[in-house]
């Protein structure tokens, strides 16, 4: 009975042993997390900003719930998230946010992260990190087709609003100093604000992502007024933003966007937005996909436009 009980007493310390040496070969083959994912993991929880009103990017529906083509790739990245993490439940909050508050909110925890309309350039990623890109765009105008207006070089003496802190506001008003044009540059709050002094004749353009400009005009109820116009002053790519030097976070949302537009699910997930009707009220913004957005599905890549 004695060597049966010593038996039985060596082989739970060899299981013991075994289960040590599976568990710290776990711990090899999977690191510790850090930095967002870890306080998701810790939290259950993951908090999005959003924009409120960047048809059809990010804006509320009728019921004041945020949807949209940035929204739907935010989706699959909290989804992505969910089974790296393998959580069952995994609560989302969702957080307003503007062109002037998004950096602070997502360097001081406010926010996990964004995919809204933030294009990613060299300044941004001094104080951020972008993920693959989903949305390539041209900074263009919005004129009322009445106004005479065809390019940039017709804006001198002109009144143009454009949205704070964007990078739109910064191309027009190095054009301003540079060509000594005389505009009258206003600085909005929102696109809704710049849509306003444009369509009550305060601004005779309005500069911005020409597929904003494209949301901005497809919500007017006299849309036929309105056209974009100008040869774009500069391409940029749109990338969600994550706080810096994160790297497994950001390899979890490159993957949830590579794997969409290598599958084909970007561009239905396009084509959904841009070439459809679209609620709250149906409209259809008929915004074809450029050759520059096809060659990012194609190849993604989280590298600024050239």
């Amino acid at each position: 009975m004695k060597r049966l009980s010593t038996l039985h007493a060596v082989t739970r310390m060899a299981a013991g042993i075994l289960t040590l040496a599976w568990m710290a070969t776990a711990s090899a083959a999977e690191p510790a997390l850090t930095g967002t994912l870890e306080k998701i993991r810790s939290e259950h929880a993951v908090t999005i900003g959003y924009r409120d009103a960047s048809i059809p990017l990010s804006y509320y529906d009728a019921q004041q719930k945020p949807i949209g083509y940035s929204i739907d790739f935010a989706n699959l990245i909290v989804e992505r998230i969910k089974s790296q993490l393998r959580l069952a439940e995994l609560t989302v909050h969702m957080i307003p946010i503007t062109s002037q508050n998004r950096i602070t909110l997502l360097q001081n925890g406010t926010i996990d992260f964004e995919c809204t309309s933030t294009t990613n350039n060299a300044e941004r990623a001094q104080q951020v990190t972008f993920s693959n890109s989903f949305l390539v765009i041209g900074t263009r105008l919005l004129v009322k087709k009445s106004a005479g207006i065809r390019d940039f070089a017709d804006l001198g003496g002109k009144t143009v609003v454009v949205g704070a802190g964007t990078t739109s506001e910064k191309i027009l008003r190095r054009l301003n100093a540079e060509k000594s044009m005389d505009m009258h540059i206003i600085s909005a709050k929102d696109h809704s604000e710049s849509f306003l002094m444009l369509s009550t004749g305060r601004a005779k353009a309005m500069m911005m992502d020409d597929a904003l400009l494209a949301g901005e005009r497809a919500k007017s109820p006299h849309s036929d007024d309105y056209e974009i116009v100008g040869t774009a002053q500069s391409y940029e790519v749109y990338g969600c933003m994550l706080r810096r030097n994160d790297a497994p976070m950001k390899a979890v949302m490159d993957a949830a966007i590579a794997d969409a537009q290598r599958s084909g699910l970007a561009a239905r997930i396009y084509t959904r937005w841009f070439m459809q009707p679209i609620p709250p009220r149906q409209i259809n913004l008929g915004f074809q996909m450029s050759p520059r957005v096809q060659a990012l599905f194609a190849q993604p890549s989280d590298k600024p436009a050239s």
